[in-house]
């Protein structure tokens, strides 16, 4: 049985926390699986030690500040390739009409997915979902396909590995000594805490005990990661990494603390306490893992992430502290 998963939602958040949901499907086909997903999603770095997901076949649609290859005459090659794998059954864990279309055009025997409006008449596979369910977050609305179509969920949250080799390399980069991790990237600019906050936090981590700060992020933070270390003995930027050595450094971690974002998600996955800032939007609780700290006066998109203080989020990590990793 040759069989893909179509994850197109661009994030990294969305891809880990779609992994339990490709997990049972890559055991209910009996093999690891393709998944389709848009290069953002950086899923060849994320699941690099994760024996259910064979490959990657990736989609270029809707991207930000550029037209798609995949969008338009474009998207007849993007047909072809899928042709090419020859898969003997696709499920598409997403309500779009037009990637249903490309895999009924594609050729692929059998069809999966959640048949929201039109998307049904390119499926040939039940079950399908109501159109109410389409209100549901991505996590509940895979969830809640699986059930229906009797495919068991053997992990009620993400459970992500790390390649030992990452570990390796991670601990020759950084060394022995315990360390935070506190993650500075953000997809949105809603829901950034802001370099001030980050340096208060970072320097009172330090005055608390904890002899080392590492700063995360993607490279488009340099800069920030530059004004939070500023002046602070004990903070280390690991910033533009590869997201496989992301993952093998949360595990190396005491905690995660910081933005709602990819690398809060990885973190939570690989085990670690995550206290995650939600100012903006309300936390899914898909993990055990994730302490979600939130502003007073409710979440908001026009400064809630700025309403949450520094004084709280010490609060959080002095309550857990017990159970932290050390």
């Amino acid at each position: 049985m040759k069989a893909a998963v179509v994850q197109p939602l661009p994030g990294i958040g969305d891809t880990i926390w779609h992994l339990p949901h490709i997990r049972a499907i890559a055991a209910h086909v009996g093999g690891p699986v393709t998944l389709v997903t848009k290069p953002r999603s950086a899923a060849d770095q994320i699941f690099s030690a994760e024996t259910t997901v064979s490959d990657c076949l990736w989609i270029d649609r809707n991207p930000e500040n550029r037209p798609g290859k995949d969008e338009g005459l474009g998207a007849l090659g993007f047909i072809a390739r899928l042709r090419a794998r020859r898969f003997d059954r696709i499920y598409l864990l997403h309500h779009s009409k037009t990637l249903a279309l490309y895999t009924a055009l594609a050729g692929i025997p059998e069809r999966y997915g959640y048949g929201f409006g039109i998307q049904k008449l390119f499926l040939n596979r039940g079950p399908f979902l109501a159109p109410p369910d389409l209100r549901l977050h991505p996590f509940r609305q895979a969830t809640l396909w699986l059930q229906r179509a009797g495919i068991p969920l053997q992990e009620g949250e993400p459970i992500l590995p790390i390649a030992e080799t990452a570990r390796r390399a991670v601990r020759e980069r950084i060394g022995a000594a315990p360390f935070v991790l506190i993650g500075i990237g953000s997809s949105e600019p809603y829901k950034q805490w802001g370099a001030q906050n980050f340096a208060a936090l970072a320097e009172a981590l330090l005055r608390a005990g904890w002899p080392r700060v590492l700063l995360v992020g993607g490279p488009a933070e340099a800069g920030l990661a530059e004004a939070i270390a500023a002046g602070l003995t004990g903070v280390v930027r690991a910033i533009g990494w590869n997201l496989g050595e992301v993952a093998a450094l949360c595990g190396e971690s005491a905690f995660y603390v910081g933005n709602d974002t990819g690398v809060m998600n990885i973190a939570a996955a690989v085990g670690r306490q995550t206290f995650g800032m939600f100012g903006a939007t309300e936390p899914i609780a898909h993990s055990t893992r994730i302490v979600p700290i939130e502003p007073p006066g409710g979440y908001e998109k026009d400064g809630g992430t700025a309403r949450i203080t520094v004084d709280a989020v010490l609060a959080a990590i002095e309550a857990a502290r017990g159970t932290l990793a050390v």
